[in-house]
């Protein structure tokens, strides 16, 4: 009995201190997260997710950071080469999706990499890359209807097509304000999830007025 309970104390300590490792790293990534600048910073911080991912392996979360990162860097970078990015980030979702196959905010990883390959020709790719954005948002919405999100996301894509093609500033305007809503009594599943977006629907929001 006595040998039982030290092999039961010993695996309680190994765990404890796997996952304190775990949450020092989340929380080293997300303050770099915070303090990144530039799109060299961004891919940095992206690099960092990726290993804590790799050595964790049972974690999304490592993954959904690397891969919101490096898309970010693709953003910010105007000379960045968006398709080999997007490739990247493709990459990383799809690790994330391995271990967590019905996330919401994976799914809206997967409208922002549809949506910067569009971007790439929007004249021929609109129809293509189109499709995939707002499919990845219909089963963001799903996932997770209480994920603001997935509305801010298709709000700010909605505010940049053509009234003609259904899209403009009225559009842009209810999903926004439906991703304020929800913002309002949104709460994060832990210190970690994903919690960034009500300062950006404000601010698109304001541009639709």
């Amino acid at each position: 009995m006595k040998k039982l309970l030290l092999i039961v104390a010993m695996l309680v300590v190994g765990f404890t201190q796997a996952q304190s490792r775990y949450e020092g790293a989340m929380q080293k990534g997300l303050a770099q997260l915070s303090e990144a600048k530039t799109p060299a910073d961004m891919l940095a911080v992206s690099a960092f997710f990726e290993r804590v991912a790799d050595a964790e392996k049972d974690k999304w979360l490592p993954y959904y950071y690397a891969a919101r990162t490096n898309i970010l860097a693709g953003w910010m970078d105007p000379k960045a080469d968006k398709d080999k990015s997007a490739e990247k980030s493709k990459q990383l979702i799809a690790k994330a999706v391995a271990l967590e196959p019905n996330q919401s905010d994976i799914f809206c990883l997967e409208q922002q990499v549809a949506v910067q390959q569009l971007t790439v020709d929007a004249m021929n790719r609109w129809q293509t890359y189109g499709a995939v954005a707002a499919e990845a948002i219909a089963k963001a919405k799903t996932a997770d209807p209480a994920n603001p999100r997935p509305y801010l996301l298709e709000g700010q894509y909605q505010l940049n097509v053509p009234e003609a093609f259904g899209g403009g500033k009225a559009v842009a305007k209810k999903l926004l304000e439906k991703s304020l809503t929800l913002f309002s009594s949104y709460k994060p599943a832990s210190p970690f999830h994903p919690d960034w977006g009500k300062e950006l629907a404000e601010k698109t929001l304001a541009a639709c007025q």
